[in-house]
């Protein structure tokens, strides 16, 4: 598979300019130039920059909020000071968020949000258009239900008519439905140009890299699991949390019979042929492990992902520099960081 070349390596900046505190005091301290500095020397080449819409885009009033824009044109500037790309990720929309399903569920009925939806694309292009050497627009993050298939792709082939009005050569990151599920890669369409990139995000197996995750439905917050997954630990959470028996992995029985050391090969198999077949490059825009996790397993996990990664061309960006329940640069990580950045 084609390599993606400035994209093979990096780190998202989660927290800061999305699911954080829109207040001024953390956007100005949770990120400064020294972190961007920090990313370079772990050896990566990019960063992922999720920006919840809230920052830049006055909902009622259809115009640009400048406090958002401001940081994310310092982190611009950090990033090419330090040499580093950045992937800009709308990862919150107006109407739509991976994590709300009751206030995402009229996104793809509504004109209105489609319209917002696009005007917002409208304005970040015409902005960043200039970046199109360093810079990759991912349209956004997580399309979460497998029964949007057919409207999420027409919407977004809008938005990549859109933006090619402002940016003609700009890398497009089209990520599939169920959550940008490795599945999902068979039901992008072809490509509509040489920069258009397949876009998917990996947490597999969830029970291990979300375990005891209180922000999932029916997850114990006690229970713990290792990597190489436990056959019998892993049924028994899948009992009592049926959102970890997703689109990807099907139903637990099905999961099971892949829980080996091919397991990422396995999974990623159906999304490479694809990618392969039409030329395109294949990025992976969130992985990662909860800091609740054993560290012994979080870096097996870690570097058999890394092994497929690596076998494959595939780029990818690690949830999460810091906080967010995931940080590699936090306490929890301290001992076993150098070997958590060999394996990015």
């Amino acid at each position: 598979m084609i390599k993606l070349k400035g994209y093979e390596k990096g780190v998202n900046l989660g927290g800061w300019l999305s699911q954080g505190s829109l207040e001024l005091a953390h956007i100005d301290s949770f990120i400064k130039e020294d972190d961007i500095k920090r990313i370079k020397d772990m050896g990566c080449d990019h960063l992922r920059l999720p920006v919840d819409f809230e920052n830049i885009y006055d909902e009622v009033k259809k115009k640009d909020n400048p406090v958002g824009y401001k940081y994310i044109d310092l982190c611009i500037e950090w990033a090419k000071k330090y040499g580093l790309n950045v992937v800009l990720d709308l990862h919150k929309a107006p109407g739509y968020t991976f994590d709300d399903l009751e206030y995402s569920k009229d996104f793809f009925t509504n004109k209105r949000l489609e319209d917002l939806f696009l005007d917002i694309w409208d304005r970040l292009s015409k902005r960043y258009a200039k970046y199109s050497d360093m810079m990759m627009f991912e349209m956004l993050n997580e399309v979460t239900s497998f029964d949007v298939v057919e409207e999420w792709n027409n919407l977004a082939l809008k938005c990549v008519s859109v933006i090619r009005k402002n940016a003609k050569d700009v890398k497009i990151l089209f990520g599939g439905v169920g959550y940008s599920s490795v599945k999902a890669v068979k039901f992008i369409p072809k490509p509509v140009d040489s920069n258009i990139v397949f876009n998917i995000h990996c947490y597999e197996p969830m029970a291990f890299t979300h375990q005891g995750a209180y922000w999932v439905d029916s997850m114990p917050e006690n229970f713990r699991i290792n990597y190489p997954v436990d056959p019998k630990k892993y049924e028994e959470v899948c009992k009592v949390c049926p959102p970890l028996v997703n689109g990807t992995l099907g139903d637990s029985k099905s999961a099971l019979a892949i829980l080996d050391s091919d397991f990422f090969e396995k999974i990623f198999e159906e999304a490479v042929s694809v990618c392969e077949k039409y030329n395109v490059p294949l990025y992976c825009g969130e992985y990662g492990v909860i800091d609740r996790a054993d560290l012994d397993s979080t870096i097996n996990w870690l570097k058999h992902i890394n092994q497929t990664f690596v076998k494959h061309n595939i780029g990818r960006a690690i949830w999460s520099y810091k906080k967010m329940d995931f940080g590699i640069i936090d306490d929890h990580y301290k001992d076993k960081f150098e070997e958590i950045i060999k394996y990015l």
